[in-house]
């Protein structure tokens, strides 16, 4: 693990003497005609942009994103948003001992108990053929592929192990909301919440950095895994069409709207419940990265942020430490 001191836990003014991989790299044009280097930095906490003003066409030519590199400069920030006034930036040699995988924020989760917990809920389904058919789409290749992922790009559980976190997150909320509305199909909203995510396997790459493929970038991760399954139950013996139409439906409209990308809207129990546990799993997990990211000293409120309509409060109320695992209204 790189030893310095993260990102996120500098302030305004404090010196930065950090080794940083380059996330993006290039040339823009002022209103004035004037050119300059625009460069986004980052660690496992936090990405910051830089802005080169003068004599940068050497950097420029020498660095490439997914570089690593060492800088030297001081905390800034521009309208509230943190940036890096450069003062030297410069490669990386092997006897620094630095990897690309020292940038990549990860869970803080260990995935080997995420990996038992994920396989023990598959063994819990009692419908012969959704069990089949999770079972081969996680074989051995494609569940090393959706540890590995994130389950977005920026907003939520933006880091290694990511995605599996956010599913197994779902995966409880619904198991819940059958508990209390046994009108819920268990089996086929659990199969659901599994599914939901894998196309983002596809769809997003792991380097320096997380972006979208290209293939990502023209199907969607909806369809991704849409398309999947409706191949996978095919080398399913008799399955059974309304249980696959019900499924996909699941997956094709989990974000809920028709402007947030999903071809139709939930129109089933499990398909409502699916949307808003999504919705909850995600948004918990995006507000609480924000307000640990950028709650400083003695402030209580976040930069005005776009993705969440609002700017965030924090308040100084320490969490209940009584109630843990507290399932007692639902025995």
């Amino acid at each position: 693990m790189l030893a310095q001191i993260d990102l996120s836990n500098l302030n305004k003014d404090d010196s930065v003497d950090h080794y940083l991989v380059i996330r993006k790299i290039e040339t823009r044009t002022t209103k004035n005609g004037n050119d300059y280097l625009s460069l986004e930095l980052g660690d496992r906490s936090l990405s910051v942009n830089s802005n080169i003003w003068d004599n940068f066409e050497f950097i420029y030519k020498r660095f490439k994103a997914g570089d690593i590199v060492k800088v030297k400069g001081v905390m800034d920030d521009y309208k509230g948003i943190p940036q890096i006034n450069i003062s030297s930036i410069k490669s990386v040699a092997e006897s620094d001992n630095v990897s690309v995988s020292d940038f990549l924020p990860k869970s803080q989760r260990d995935p080997e108990k995420m990996k038992k917990e994920f396989f023990n809920r598959i063994e819990r389904i009692s419908d012969h053929y959704l069990k089949e058919l999770i079972k081969n789409i996680f074989n051995e290749n494609n569940f090393r592929k959706f540890i590995n992922s994130p389950a977005g790009k920026s907003w939520h559980h933006a880091y290694v192990f990511g995605l599996m976190e956010h599913t197994l997150e779902i995966i409880k909320i619904c198991d819940l909301m059958c508990n209390i509305h046994p009108e819920i199909n268990r089996d086929l909203l659990i199969s659901g919440a599994i599914m939901h995510d894998f196309g983002k396997t596809e769809e997003l790459s792991v380097d320096a950095s997380f972006s979208y493929t290209d293939k990502g970038k023209l199907l969607g991760h909806i369809a991704i895994a849409a398309m999947l399954i409706n191949e996978e139950t095919k080398k399913i013996l008799s399955f059974p069409e309304e249980l696959k139409n019900n499924l996909l439906h699941i997956i094709l409209s989990h974000q809920g709207k028709l402007e947030f990308a999903s071809p139709v809207v939930p129109k089933t129990l499990e398909a409502i419940t699916l949307y808003q546990a999504d919705e909850l799993s995600a948004k918990v997990n995006a507000y609480k990265n924000a307000l640990s990211s950028e709650i400083k000293s003695d402030n209580k409120w976040t930069r005005f942020i776009p993705l969440a309509a609002t700017d965030l409060h924090q308040h100084n109320l320490s969490p209940r430490t009584n109630n843990k695992n507290d399932n007692s209204l639902f025995d």
